[in-house]
């Protein structure tokens, strides 16, 4: 039984660690927004040309949520060959207060991989050593992508954005938060402020921004790309558990279907009216990935996609008639 004092304290990220090894569960808001920013960033490098080994990662919110992509970003890195002290401090996380390093009070233990040692920062240029902001990051750290899940309006101002393109030639600029009342920039301000070099991705929809003169819908980077694949992966299989090597599947799968990897001028994601094709394609490498680790039972290694196929719901409409007509 969950505790009310897991529900009281807010803590997300702990009672996914109390849990995750009990029942077969998931948290959407860690996990599923870790999959959703990895499987575009994944796609971003089609457009960008910068390897994953090669990333230089800031996010903004350096909570459960932050830290879930960290995770999730940093084993992408690891796969793509880095060890994984190296793949640690290419990111940069930013709390309220300031970049997190060690040293730091009231660290949370998700926190503790991704701070960044005072030795790699004594040498920076900032306002204020004793707390390091986004833009003091930007200058002297030079990330290739910026993450926000802050729900802080407006985060990405002018300044942020413009120094994230004077050291990228294509930055990636994920303002996550969502309702779109919370996202840290508005899509069309970050084409405006970066010369229309930005890969954008948002966590809410918006409308069309102006790109070479012609409307260009905005990646809605959100969610719902993936959760949806992954419980029908985990139902149809008969998974004991879901692992954070599941999500990576995931992540994986949608950035297969990211149009950008036939025609970088294209979208990273698919459209959301693909979102049952991608739902599919999510659940049969989850499938793949929970036979690998051998936590399915009573559908055979071939039968996955059969098997995810069959546990599909398909809307069937019925036939009807106005009442008191015949026919």
């Amino acid at each position: 039984m969950v505790q009310w004092e897991d529900f009281a304290k807010g803590n997300a990220t702990r009672l996914l660690e109390r849990y995750r090894d009990r029942v077969c569960s998931f948290n959407d808001d860690i996990q599923g927004t870790a999959a959703v920013a990895t499987g575009a960033l994944l796609a971003a490098i089609n457009v960008t040309g910068v390897p994953m080994h090669e990333q230089r990662i800031a996010i903004l919110g350096g909570g459960s949520a932050g830290c879930g992509i960290a995770h999730l970003l940093m084993t992408a890195m690891i796969d793509a060959g880095l060890a994984p002290e190296d793949a640690a401090r290419r990111f940069y996380l930013i709390d309220k207060d300031g970049l997190l390093v060690d040293g730091m009070p009231d660290i949370a233990p998700f926190q503790r991989p991704f701070l960044q040692p005072r030795v790699a920062i004594e040498h920076w240029n900032s306002g204020n050593p004793n707390r390091i902001s986004l833009l003091d990051v930007i200058y002297n750290a030079k990330p290739t992508a910026l993450i926000g899940v802050s729900a802080q309006t407006g985060a990405f101002n002018e300044s942020v954005v413009r120094a994230m393109a004077k050291h990228n030639k294509r930055p990636i600029i994920f303002p996550l938060s969502n309702p779109s009342s919370c996202a840290e920039a508005k899509p069309a301000d970050i084409e405006r402020w970066s010369d229309g070099r930005a890969i954008i991705g948002a966590g809410s929809p918006f409308p069309p921004i102006k790109r070479n003169g012609q409307p260009f819908s905005v990646d809605q980077s959100n969610n719902s790309y993936i959760f949806p694949g992954v419980g029908l992966g985990a139902i149809a299989t008969h998974a004991r558990r879901i692992t954070d090597k599941m999500f990576m599947a995931a992540a994986k799968a949608l950035a297969e279907m990211s149009p950008a990897r036939a025609n970088p001028e294209l979208n990273l994601l698919p459209r959301v009216t693909k979102l049952r094709e991608v739902a599919i394609a999510v659940a049969i490498a989850v499938g793949q990935q929970a036979h690998a680790e051998g936590l399915t039972s009573g559908v055979a290694a071939g039968g996955n996609e059969d098997a995810v196929r069959a546990k599909m719901w398909t809307p069937r409409y019925l036939p009807y008639r106005r009442a008191g007509t015949k026919g």
